[in-house]
C-alpha cells in the first residue's frame, strides 16, 4: 500500500501540470496535516502555521512545473516548507526558541502532554505527572537543539521520513544526517536519563 503512494502522487502532479486544479486540492488534503506539524515544529507559534503552510501550497503549486520528479513529491514539498519557514523567521525577525519560551511561560503549558503522550484512564497520577514531566523534557530537549539538529530528529522520529530523504530535504550527505540524528538523540537522551534513571548506555 505505502509503494502506492508515490505513484498516486506522481499521478496527481501530471494532472495538475497538464491544468487540473483539483488534483493539486488533492495533494493539498493529504498533506497539510503534515506540513502543518514540521512547520509547527520549526516555529513554535501556533498563530503563524497556517499562514506559512499556505505560503508553501503556493510557491509548491507555482514551482511545480519544474518539479521533474528527480525526488519523492512530498521531499520535495518538505525542502519548500522548512525554506518558507525559514524565510518567515527571519522576516519577522523572531527566533523560534524565544517564542517556544514566551509559550512555555503561560498557563497553557500543558499543550506537550496533550500531543502524543495520551493518558489512559488507568494511569495513576503519578505516571500522569511523570509522563507529563517526560514529553515536556524531550519538547524543551528538542528546542534547544541547533536548527540543523532540531530539522534532522523532527524529520526522523516526528516525520518518519527516510535518511535518504531527509539528506534531500535538508540538501546534505546521508553522513551528515546520521551525524546530526545521532547527536541529537545522545542530547535528548542526556536530559531524559535523570527522569528515567536508565542504566548507563541504554537508549532511549
Amino acid at each position: 500500500m505505502t509503494a502506492a503512494g508515490p505513484d498516486v502522487d506522481a499521478a496527481l502532479v501530471e494532472r495538475v501540470k497538464q491544468g487540473d486544479v483539483r488534483a493539486f486540492e488533492m495533494l493539498v488534503i493529504k498533506y497539510q496535516r503534515r506540513i502543518e506539524r514540521l512547520i509547527g515544529r520549526m516555529v513554535r507559534d501556533t498563530d503563524l502555521v497556517p499562514d506559512i503552510a499556505q505560503e508553501t501550497f503556493i510557491r509548491a503549486y507555482r514551482a511545480l512545473p519544474q518539479f521533474r520528479g528527480d525526488s519523492a513529491f512530498y521531499t520535495w514539498l518538505y525542502r519548500i516548507a522548512v525554506n518558507t519557514a525559514k524565510k518567515a523567521l527571519v522576516d519577522l525577525k523572531r527566533d523560534p526558541l524565544v517564542t517556544e519560551a514566551a509559550m512555555a511561560s503561560s498557563d497553557d503549558d500543558d499543550e506537550t502532554s496533550r500531543r502524543g503522550l495520551e493518558p489512559s484512564d488507568m494511569a495513576t497520577p503519578d505516571a500522569l505527572l511523570a509522563s507529563k514531566e517526560i514529553a515536556a523534557t524531550v519538547n524543551s530537549a528538542i528546542e534547544a537543539l541547533s536548527e540543523d539538529l532540531r530539522q534532522a530528529i523532527t524529520l526522523r522520529e516526528i516525520e518518519g521520513l527516510s535518511y535518504e530523504e531527509i539528506a534531500d530535504v535538508m540538501n546534505c550527505p546521508i553522513g551528515t544526517v546520521r551525524s546530526r540524528i545521532f547527536r541529537a538523540r545522545e542530547a535528548i537522551a542526556q536530559r531524559l536519563r535523570p527522569l528515567l534513571d536508565t542504566r548507563n548506555g541504554e537508549r532511549w
